[in-house]
């Protein structure tokens, strides 16, 4: 079997089972000896700053000297980016080998239950797993999919538990308050297992809080146990220490904080100048990603309006005399209400990829369509903007990881 073969078979499955349980996973968990108990983890949740929250946290446990495997999602180039093992991404034979224990597990299993069967990524959460024991990780960070408590990574019990953030994503699966999503993230937090909480807004802190104080959940809130400034330079400083690391957007500062906080309960051992290396060099794949610096282009796969919001305060604050946006979303988002964040100013240009959840011209409303130009055809509108771009201009591309994915592929083998 061939892998792109494999990969077919993992992303046609099944999107949603018919009750929201974590039922299936762990018949196959179980039958695979439960992968899961034998690393010890790290379980990221939150509306925004999951997949940079896991970057700079498991760079820091490679720097001390752990073998260290990474599960994000969705993947900005190619699906093997989605389970690494100290930075390096799952090779081709490890990934068909996974699926054939996987695939094993499901055909023994619908033995006792024909009906028996794994979604997507109930397939690539167990797979992930599998992978982590094979190779016998000492540490994995494990970012969820959607939410937590339902999530099908919430199989674990971590040696810390991480929220970045909390806002309005995702609504109609596990909203469709706020105060919902608070609730649904909030089931990462387990017994007597720490947890750091990120930039959460005050409305739902209270939730988190609770839930925690119910599970004897020590917490670390960022902005009361530890701050980070973010002026020339990142500053980070808790009761023990402070530290100084290399300016980037407000946003990635405080998922950088919330790494390094994490990685302090860990105990493991690393030297200040060790920690700096590891967090001012990790790139996140489609965050705030340069790909040129004169003409600035910037990609980055902000989907909703938190992420959204953060973009535009950064890219605002750039000296340029135009900026352009080249934005593609998905059907399902909000579209009225993200696209009303861009400035009057903004140039703003509406596209789509080949995939069936992605916004067409007619889903957008007649205000947008007013103040926008659409193509069809991303990679000719992006030529396009490329080629138009002065040196005092910025282009900006965002609206899905999709894009931002499908771009950078294009861009490199242009």
């Amino acid at each position: 079997m061939q892998v792109q073969e494999v990969i077919h078979n993992i992303e046609t499955l099944p999107r949603l089972h018919e009750k929201n349980d974590l039922s299936y996973i762990k018949k196959v968990l179980a039958f695979l000896d439960n992968p899961q108990d034998k690393v010890k983890t790290i379980h990221i949740t939150g509306t925004n700053g999951k997949g940079s929250t896991s970057y700079y946290l498991s760079n820091l446990i490679k720097k001390a000297g752990c073998k260290t495997g990474l599960f994000v999602s969705p993947y900005v180039e190619r699906f093997n980016e989605r389970i690494q093992l100290n930075n390096e991404q799952i090779s081709d034979s490890d990934l068909i080998k996974g699926y054939n224990a996987i695939s094993n597990a499901v055909t023994e299993l619908k033995k006792a239950d024909p009906k028996f069967n794994l979604v997507t990524f109930e397939f690539e959460t167990a797979l992930a797993f599998w992978y982590f024991s094979y190779k016998k990780c000492d540490y994995a960070v494990i970012e969820v999919g959607i939410g937590g408590q339902h999530d099908k990574t919430n199989v674990i019990t971590p040696e810390v538990s991480i929220i970045t953030t909390v806002g309005l994503d995702h609504e109609k699966i596990i909203g469709p308050t706020i105060e919902d999503i608070a609730r649904e993230k909030s089931g990462v937090i387990k017994p007597r297992v720490p947890v750091v909480l990120g930039n959460v807004p005050d409305s739902v802190l209270d939730i988190l809080i609770d839930k925690a104080k119910k599970e004897s959940a020590s917490v670390y809130l960022l902005g009361k146990d530890f701050v980070v400034s973010d002026q020339k330079n990142i500053v980070y400083q808790d009761q023990d220490e402070k530290m100084i690391f290399d300016k980037r957007p407000r946003s990635e500062s405080y998922d950088l904080a919330v790494a390094y906080r994490v990685f302090k309960l860990l105990h493991l051992s690393l030297s200040p100048k060790k920690v700096q290396e590891a967090l001012n060099n990790t790139q996140i794949p489609g965050r705030f990603d340069v790909i040129q610096k004169k003409p600035l282009i910037i990609l980055d796969g902000a989907h909703n309006i938190q992420a959204i919001t953060q973009l535009l305060n950064y890219v605002h604050e750039l000296p340029a005399k135009k900026y352009k946006f080249l934005v593609g979303m998905m059907k399902d988002k909000d579209l009225k209400e993200v696209l009303a964040l861009f400035n009057p100013q903004d140039q703003l240009y509406l596209t789509r990829i080949d995939y069936p959840r992605a916004a067409k011209w007619e889903d957008f409303k007649d205000a947008i369509k007013q103040k926008a130009i659409y193509d069809e055809d991303y990679k000719k509108l992006f030529d396009q903007l490329v080629n138009e771009l002065q040196d005092d201009e910025v282009l900006v591309v965002t609206g899905s990881f999709y894009l931002v994915g499908a771009l950078l592929n294009y861009w490199r083998h242009r």
